[in-house]
């Protein structure tokens, strides 16, 4: 349910929920669920529903248990804000993340009209991340949601980048991922994409991180863009020891 991460942008994963369903493109070949069937495979219990959408109220506990700490992805297998997942378990969630205030959450939503909704009753504090994932220009809406919500440090995630997104709106945005789609039948990232939205961040002094070109061997693929590392955080990290490794 939990576990230090090859995720190259955060330390952990913590997943008091599991399993998704599709919503937009972007989800095509989602990796979650590939890695969760092959658990399914290997006997996890957490796993036993496959890919449906299954809360672990045990995992609630899990944070507290972590002395050190941690920059943490929240439900790197799931959504929090899916619609199948009750107000009162996304309340008790963040009621988590609330108390073990050493650590830095980020969470990662594609359902931003939900969000949007919940999230004037929900507790945030400055260590509380909240992104949206934006695949392509089709979504774009999503981060005018995000922006909306009275999260400290709002980020987007465009990954799988599946085209161009000109004309990003950044304001009030804290950072930018971007990164190509990975695994069997892996859509192509053009570079000028990628090159573009770096610009744009530049432009704007919104911190930029290049995850991935992606691919069947990613590691092979590696993440320069333009023959350099792009590995900004943003801002609010400084205020605590935490940098990803």
């Amino acid at each position: 349910m939990s576990l230090r991460t090859h995720i190259e942008w955060t330390e952990s994963t913590w997943n008091p929920v599991t399993g998704c369903t599709k919503i937009s493109e972007g989800c095509a070949n989602c990796y979650a669920e590939r890695l969760a069937k092959r658990l399914r495979a290997m006997g996890n219990r957490n796993y036993r529903n496959g890919f449906e959408v299954t809360l672990h109220p045990a995992a609630l506990a899990i944070p507290s248990r972590w002395k050190k700490p941690q920059l943490i992805f929240v439900n790197s297998m799931s959504d929090l804000f899916h619609e199948d997942i009750d107000d009162a378990f996304i309340r008790k969630v963040f009621d988590v993340m609330i108390k073990t205030d050493r650590h830095v959450y980020q969470i990662l939503t594609k359902r931003s009209e939900r969000l949007l909704e919940l999230a004037p009753s929900l507790p945030w504090a400055e260590h509380i991340w909240m992104g949206v994932t934006v695949e392509s220009r089709a979504h774009k809406s999503r981060i005018a949601h995000l922006r909306k919500t009275p999260a400290h440090t709002k980020f987007l995630s465009l990954e799988p980048l599946l085209g161009p997104v000109p004309g990003l709106n950044l304001k009030g945005i804290d950072w930018v991922i971007v990164g190509g789609e990975s695994g069997v039948g892996a859509r192509p990232m053009k570079e000028e994409w990628a090159i573009d939205i770096r610009n744009q961040c530049d432009a704007s002094g919104t911190p930029f991180f290049f995850k991935q070109w992606g691919g069947v061997n990613k590691k092979k693929a590696g993440r320069l863009l333009e023959g350099k590392l792009h590995s900004e955080m943003p801002s609010s990290l400084k205020a605590y020891a935490l940098l990803p490794s």
